[in-house]
């Protein structure tokens, strides 16, 4: 625990001197794109004013380039192929900086699938002096039970979420405050080591420095809830192209993490399979005439298959859009299906509310919205990034969601674990441990 603590620390320092510098770079490695996004830092505002928390919107900085490509060597949203998921990020990478006009030598990535698995800790801890102090809030942290989450797992984020002072409870920051009993409830997210160290050598070969890492469940749920979504309690699911991420919010903070290692490519996959055609020409099928929900016109609606075989009958052939929709709706249905299942899980039911808001690229197959309403229940809309300007165009729809979260999640990171002098004397008596489904109890 202690060397990734360093780790992390590390990079959340370069991160700081990144943006001192003025520019940072954001990676957004997906399995059907790689998004990377250039901003620079106005100076003029003071970066270090990091309150417990925070999650406000864009503040001091702007999106100076962008650039996406196709992602290659990518599977389940984690590096397969070393040398071409590195020569897709340099492509990435380069062109955002020709558009920037400017080198970038650090960059903040996310990475989906990873598997995750959320913890919820609590700590307790005795005022001595009375007011809550840095130090204070650094032990109580420390006082956290941490479970044996075995040696190939990294912890990704550690973040308190709520604080109570004796029976006042559901603080954000208890700093300056007087009490004599400090809790704390912590959300851990722990993914597989290896998926962390591809990516970070993948970078390394690249010529560019990690300045961070963040789950691309938790950055799109920084992008697309609302805050009314984020405070009261909602899930956001970010359908991607090999994974889907499902966050849960509450209180503005990620308090549930999970993916489902399925997405748009599992769909295409199918289309491809179904209908004897190339993956190429099943994406742009599934683009251009996919949905899920099928009507009476579906029927007579024929579309060209297309091809280049040489064999005339083979190239010439047609299918009906309820065909294709019969294709394609099994898979979404099983995909949302293991969301439902993993909300269960985590107790989701129990929240105040239960808002779920889908975002990512596969999220933009027609129909959905109203097929995830049977499945995972009433309230579903369909979110895309919200809260950043001055994005271009092409950077606005739900396939940007982590990618904007990102530029969020650089500019106004909540505090983490590492953010505290953590004493070396891990006071381990008072804590207890708990099961994922502690904000059953609490909220």
């Amino acid at each position: 625990m202690r060397d990734l603590y360093e780790s992390q620390r590390a990079m959340r320092n370069m991160r700081k001197a990144a943006m001192q510098r003025g520019v940072v770079a954001i990676l957004d490695v997906g399995t059907s794109k790689i998004a990377c996004l250039v901003l620079r830092f106005d100076e003029a505002k003071p970066l270090d004013a990091e309150g417990v928390g925070s999650m406000a919107g864009q503040s001091s900085f702007r999106v100076i380039g962008a650039a996406t490509t196709r992602s290659r060597g990518v599977r389940f949203g984690e590096v397969d192929a070393m040398q071409e998921t590195e020569r897709a990020i340099r492509t990435a990478v380069n062109a955002a900086q020709k558009m920037a006009q400017v080198r970038v030598d650090h960059v903040i990535a996310c990475l989906s699938g990873a598997r995750p698995r959320s913890y919820g800790l609590d700590g307790a801890l005795d005022l001595e002096g009375g007011m809550v102090t840095e130090q204070d809030i650094a032990q109580v942290m420390a006082s956290c039970d941490v479970p044996d989450y075995g040696e190939d797992r990294e912890v990704l984020h550690a973040q308190p979420v709520n604080f109570a002072l004796d029976n006042r409870s559901g603080m954000a920051d208890p700093r300056g405050l007087v009490g004599n009993m400090l809790t704390t409830d912590m959300h851990m997210l722990t993914v597989d080591a290896v998926a962390v160290q591809n990516i970070f050598f993948c970078i390394k070969r690249c010529d560019l420095e990690l300045a961070g890492l963040a789950s691309s469940a938790y950055v799109s749920g920084m992008s697309s809830l609302v805050e009314d979504e984020q405070e009261l309690g909602a899930a956001c699911i970010d359908m991607g192209g090999g994974a889907t991420g499902i966050s849960v919010f509450m209180r503005k903070h990620m308090i549930y993490t999970d993916a489902v290692r399925m997405g748009g490519d599992h769909i295409t996959s199918d289309i491809s399979m179904g209908l004897q055609v190339p993956l190429a020409t099943a994406e742009r099928i599934k683009t251009f005439y996919g949905g899920v929900m099928a009507t009476g016109m579906d029927d007579r609606e024929m579309i060209e298959i297309g091809g280049n075989t040489g064999d005339w009958e083979h190239d010439r052939r047609t299918v009906s859009r309820a065909e294709l929709i019969g294709i394609m709706r099994p898979r979404v249905e099983e995909i949302l299906e293991e969301v439902r299942a993993r909300l269960d899980a985590a107790g989701f039911e129990h929240l105040p509310s239960q808002k779920i808001v889908l975002t990512g690229g596969a999220s933009q197959i027609p129909g959905l919205d109203g097929l995830a309403t049977k499945i995972l229940g009433q309230q579903v809309r369909l979110g895309r990034p919200l809260r950043v300007q001055g994005l271009p165009q092409a950077a606005t729809g739900p396939a940007f969601a982590a990618a904007v979260g990102m530029t969020l999640f650089a500019a106004n990171p909540q505090d983490e674990w590492w953010d505290f002098e953590i004493p070396a004397d891990r006071n381990a008596s008072r804590s207890f441990r708990r099961a994922v489904k502690w904000f059953k109890d609490n909220w």
